[in-house]
């Protein structure tokens, strides 16, 4: 087939989904060719050696990708990132429709940022078979309670999950709140995201993961990742404390709420909750293998049980065991798979019995939550489970839109 893949972020930028699905279609053999934007995530700016400009493609066997000026919108505020959007789908309109003028399929990694974008594409290729992968779901309840700008991007999502020949979710969940915006149950289909299986592998700890994460035989839970308002980390800090000498609580990452939650930790004298600074992602299966148990934790909110966090792929593709605070599908996926153990999320208490368990658990049997869950990340949710699915979607859209023109 002839596939377009449009996506906001490619790499260089951490965006393995959309990079890692564009060279292993192209290495069956598809012609693929990708419309995105110059780098610029996570810190807003262009990267260093990059310069925005119109003509700027790069082709390897079977594999094109053209790049289009978008505004970086580096403020960080509510309307730069609508002038990123808004941009983006201009200059992806004005290259677009000559650049996918013959695709079979177009595939879309369908986020908030792509929207507009996809809405303007679909217009000028005239209805081209789209696969969208949705990765972030705002619905017409959403364009309810939101105003100006917000509401715009749920409203226009919404038309493109209507038009769209297979809507592909990344958690049953939301495959629900698709269904509630009136998409056909048999057009909605879920395939889970992967993790990068370059870095994320089962490793052995060298001695410096080992410093870095033990002090001594205790138990150790690692929270790797950002530190924000949506994990609720305050609700793991006053688990550990209440736990004292029985475990270590090692938090790995930064983000917004860091000095609020390295405040609380201090207000209770939690010794045993230690603040290690983000590291490169190469470096993590280390971390994970050093410790005993990763922490994957979301807050009590509607928008978040139809959410996997992508550390829980990756902890499962290290053959990491699991302790999860959260409800929706996180918590059922540990569960299904026997990875490690839940709670529901916010619950201090219910997360300290968990950690209490935890550390009592044999490390044979620790290992074998972690095998249980590596067998799962596989079958489910590994790379090439994944773009099986994602290409046979293709191929039906495809075919059931006839022949190419």
């Amino acid at each position: 087939m002839r596939i377009g893949i449009l996506s906001y972020h490619f790499p260089p930028e951490p965006a393995f989904i959309p990079g890692s699905l564009a060279e292993e279609l192209a290495r069956r053999g598809h012609e693929v060719r990708v419309l995105t934007g110059f780098p610029d995530y996570p810190g807003g700016h262009v990267y260093p050696g990059w310069r925005q400009r119109w003509r700027h493609q790069t082709h390897s066997e079977r594999l094109t990708v053209r790049r289009v000026p978008r505004y970086p919108g580096g403020d960080g505020s509510a309307g730069g990132r609508m002038a990123s959007y808004l941009s983006f789908a201009g200059s992806a309109a004005l290259v677009g429709r000559r650049y996918l003028a013959d695709v079979d399929v177009l595939y879309v990694v369908q986020l908030p940022a792509t929207t507009f974008a996809t809405a303007g594409l679909l217009r000028l290729l005239g209805r081209v078979p789209t696969v969208l992968h949705v990765q972030d779901l705002w619905t017409e309840a959403d364009a309810n309670e939101r105003r100006g700008w917000s509401g715009r991007v749920a409203t226009t999502m919404r038309r493109v999950l209507g038009e769209a020949g297979v809507v592909a979710v990344t958690a049953p969940s939301m495959r629900d709140l698709v269904l509630a915006d009136g998409v056909a149950e048999d057009r909605v289909r879920t395939v889970l995201n992967w993790t990068d299986e370059r870095i994320f592998q089962p490793v052995r700890p060298g001695r410096a993961a080992q410093a870095l994460v033990r002090r001594d035989a205790r138990c150790v839970v690692m929270h790797a990742g950002t530190i924000g308002a949506r994990q609720g980390l305050e609700t793991a800090v006053r688990a550990a404390a209440a736990l004292g000498d029985r475990m270590d609580l090692v938090l790995v990452g930064s983000g917004a709420e860091e000095r609020r939650v390295r405040g609380l930790a201090a207000e209770l004298g939690a010794d045993n909750v230690r603040f290690v600074e983000r590291r490169s992602p190469v470096d993590m299966p280390e971390l994970y293998a050093a410790a005993d148990y990763q922490l994957v934790m979301l807050r009590d909110l509607p928008e978040l049980r139809g959410t996997v966090p992508g550390k829980v792929q990756s902890a499962l593709a290290c053959a990491a065991p699991v302790v999860a605070s959260a409800g929706g599908d996180t918590a059922a996926l540990v569960e299904r798979a026997r990875a490690g153990l839940s709670c529901p999320p916010e619950d201090w208490a219910a997360l300290a019995d968990r950690f209490w368990l935890a550390s009592t658990i044999p490390l044979p049997a620790r290992a074998e939550m972690g095998r249980r869950g590596r067998e799962t990340y596989l079958r489910e949710m590994s790379l090439r489970a994944g773009v099986d699915r994602i290409e046979a979607l293709l191929g039906e859209v495809a075919g059931a839109a006839g022949p190419a023109r």
